[in-house]
């Protein structure tokens, strides 16, 4: 009987495990953890903008495809050890390539060094190329070539230390690169960056109970574009052409054409039946005409809205919501400034037309978050590119309107000292305050040396006085004037009753040269005042000025009202405060042109704080006469208030408002629509207009008209006229401007 041995079956080896790893932004760690775990992965570990795990190449499909918050995806070739580029040639060499990709594919090799003794990114990335190229040529005669734009196979170096790890790039393309963004403004917010946001201000879980998320400052409309994706559960990689796996040998296509067919199976049964309303505003025309075409590319043309509109201009569209936002961060100081009181103004309206509302606000500047005066219920530290933000969450304001001051006015006992200045404020003030509440004025001259003795002005604004000490004349001893404003200083102390933080006091006087531009001291802080509906910065102590001429708050209203509908242009603008009322009466355009950079950072500074902003409002720093014979634009209100005299570094002749109006005002009206008014002013008290404008223009004076109720004793503190082009009935004077 035969025997027969049976021969032994070899014993298959167990099916390694890939290894991936998702690089990420710092701070999404936990959220890709999050998904990688959903996805299969096994063995999630996490470091510092990245998360590494075990799985099969379906995981590392589904990461491609689904991952929101992750930037790669990276599949591990080889781990070894690199203290130098030879090692990197060496164990790039040791990996077959040719299993990978052909000598007729593209690659290209990105390398990042973390603390290590090889110190060129660039020179360890062609020491792999040259391993690979060595290789293919050794074996086939011949080398793929290297294409670092567009390659068809992408490998990603890491060094960290001493360890090294080569990686095939499965995503490509960063996968923040979803395939719809056509355009958007500066700085655009990164799809990756912009998901975590909407997953992290928890809108997500309420949208039931809060239908509507508004983004009032939306540049590419990212965050919308994210969270109505997130929602119908689409998933972020459908939109996308290719993928770095595409172009690699082990490229699987039937198991991505599963999974892209799951990805839309669940999108179709999870498309929601009704949507909630994702509406998107912005101040630049241009960005929100890129962000529709966004919306459009991803599919979303009849569910996120976009529409141009100021912040001044925001009201709720429903009782309940989440207001998320990006707003701007500012690059320079000026800017800084500004965006400090956008913040201030975003907090003010959601304050009063965001009851019931969530909050949600990313910011690089999160000590600026508390101008918003919300009571902050999550803190998120993340990053956009290199800089530290915070995600800040909310649901509640803590901004209460201030509650006017109450004001009362003591009589000093008789025979005091001052008791003449006592008796002189306390009659004023029981005159003009009742008119001043009557015309909703809140702000306004109270004393204006009504008694030759005490030779001071007296403004109030809103609960603080501003004390202005006009230079005594020359036949008033020096010593003798300041025993008198001191005494003035006292009485208008036990007058009103105030403590001293209350009361500002400056010496006026008049200035020469480039005293004008200086400051009285050295630190100062912006009180916010308001008029006219409009809201103010004005400085008690640096500046002989405040920043807000009361004198011209006629003058402002009128600009309000003939500005609506036209483009306005503010010359030698000063603070803005004009271009601010133009703004709110409905101008389609600002343009303020000044020669300082102090004045404008406040006048974009009060812009911002009032809600306006953008390529709308534009902000120009420059000699108004050199830049008005340099531009051709054309306006339909122009504000022309020159100061009397100025020899400003800047300027290498000094200007007189008697001497050279006439060459300002012709030169203003060049740039005046044909339908136009310019309104201009000054306040030197012997100024008279050359005759010869008036044989060029319809001129009307209209200083009587302009000079407020609390100036009644001063009625020449300035003068006006409204200056229009001669009536011409064979022209269009339907003109647009």
């Amino acid at each position: 009987m035969s025997t027969y041995r049976l021969r032994p079956t070899a014993r298959k080896k167990k099916k390694q495990p890939l290894r991936f790893t998702a690089t990420c932004g710092f701070g999404l760690e936990e959220l890709v953890r999050e998904e990688i775990n959903s996805f299969g992965g096994n063995s999630i570990e996490t470091s510092p903008g990245a998360v590494s795990w075990n799985g099969t190449l379906e995981t590392g499909y589904r990461a491609c495809l689904w991952s929101r918050f992750a930037s790669r995806i990276l599949l591990e070739l080889s781990r070894f050890d690199a203290p130098d580029t030879d090692a990197l040639y060496t164990h790039a060499g040791k990996i077959l390539w040719d299993d990978h990709f052909t000598t007729k594919s593209t690659f290209a090799v990105h390398a990042t060094l973390v603390n290590s003794a090889i110190t060129h990114s660039r020179f360890a990335s062609l020491r792999i190329k040259d391993a690979i190229v060595d290789q293919f040529r050794k074996r086939f005669g011949k080398r793929p070539d290297v294409n670092p734009l567009s390659p068809d196979v992408r490998l990603n170096l890491h060094v960290n230390g001493t360890g090294a790890s080569l990686s095939i790039d499965l995503s490509g393309d960063s996968l923040h690169r979803r395939g719809y963004r056509t355009g958007s403004g500066e700085a655009p917010l990164k799809e990756t960056l912009a998901a975590a946001i909407v997953r992290l201000s928890g809108w997500l879980d309420r949208a039931n109970s809060e239908p509507i998320l508004l983004d009032p400052m939306c540049g590419g409309g990212t965050l919308l574009i994210e969270a109505a994706l997130m929602y119908s559960d689409s998933a972020p990689g459908l939109l996308r052409k290719s993928f770095g796996f595409m172009g690699w040998n082990k490229h699987d296509p039937q198991l991505w054409d599963r999974l892209i067919q799951e990805a839309l199976d669940r999108e179709g049964q999870n498309l929601p039946e009704v949507w909630p309303q994702f509406l998107g505003f912005d101040a630049d025309p241009k960005v929100v005409a890129a962000a529709r075409k966004n919306v459009i590319a991803a599919g979303l043309r009849n569910v996120v809205v976009i529409k141009q509109r100021q912040l001044a201009r925001l009201e709720s569209p429903g009782a309940h919501g989440t207001l998320l936002t990006n707003p701007p961060y500012g690059e320079r100081l000026s800017e800084k400034e500004a965006v400090k009181y956008l913040y201030r103004c975003l907090g003010r309206t959601y304050q009063h037309h965001f009851s019931g509302w969530s909050l949600g606000f990313f910011t690089a500047n999160p000590d600026f978050g508390e101008m918003l005066g919300v009571e902050w219920q999550q803190r998120y530290r993340l990053f956009n590119g290199p800089l530290k933000c915070q995600l800040l969450v909310g649901h509640e304001s803590r901004l209460t309107d201030r509650t006017p001051l109450n004001w009362a006015f003591k009589p000093l006992e008789a025979g005091s000292p001052g008791e003449d200045l006592a008796n002189r404020l306390i009659k004023n003030a029981e005159r003009l305050f009742p008119m001043a509440q009557a015309e909703g004025v809140t702000c306004f001259r109270l004393y204006d040396g009504d008694i030759p003795e005490y030779n001071l002005a007296v403004d109030i604004y809103e609960e603080w006085i501003h004390v202005q000490e006009y230079a005594p004349p020359a036949s008033i001893e020096a010593g003798k004037a300041k025993e008198r404003f001191e005494l003035s200083l006292k009485v208008i102390r036990e007058v009103f009753d105030l403590p001293h933080s209350r009361i500002f006091i400056k010496t006026r006087q008049k200035q020469k040269g480039s005293q004008q531009y200086q400051k009285k001291s050295s630190v100062g802080n912006l009180f916010e005042a308001h008029e006219g509906g409009g809201r103010f910065l004005v400085n008690f102590t640096d500046y002989l000025d405040t920043g807000l001429f009361l004198d011209h708050r006629i003058t402002r209203g009128r600009i309000k009202e003939l500005a609506q509908g036209k483009t306005f242009l503010n010359l030698f603008a000063y603070t803005g405060s004009a271009t601010v009322y133009a703004a709110l009466g409905g101008a389609t355009s600002t343009t303020t042109v000044d020669i300082s950079e102090t004045y404008l950072t406040r006048a974009q500074s009060n812009l911002a704080l009032n809600g306006f902003g953008g390529p709308l409002h534009q902000v120009i720093e420059a000699d108004c006469l050199a830049w008005l014979k340099k531009t051709n634009d054309r306006f339909g209100v122009i504000f022309l208030d020159p100061p009397t005299f100025s020899n400003s570094r800047h300027r290498k002749q000094t200007f007189d408002i008697q001497k050279d109006h006439r060459e300002l005002i012709e030169e203003a009206m060049r740039h005046l629509a044909k339908a136009g008014v310019l309104i201009f002013s000054n306040n030197f008290r012997q100024f008279k207009l050359a005759p010869e404008l008036e044989e060029l223009f319809e001129i009307r004076e209209i200083s009587e008209e302009t000079i407020p109720f609390d100036f009644g004793r001063n009625r020449k503190i300035h003068r006006c006229w409204e200056i229009r082009h001669p009536f011409n009935p064979t022209e269009n004077a339907s003109e647009v401007f």
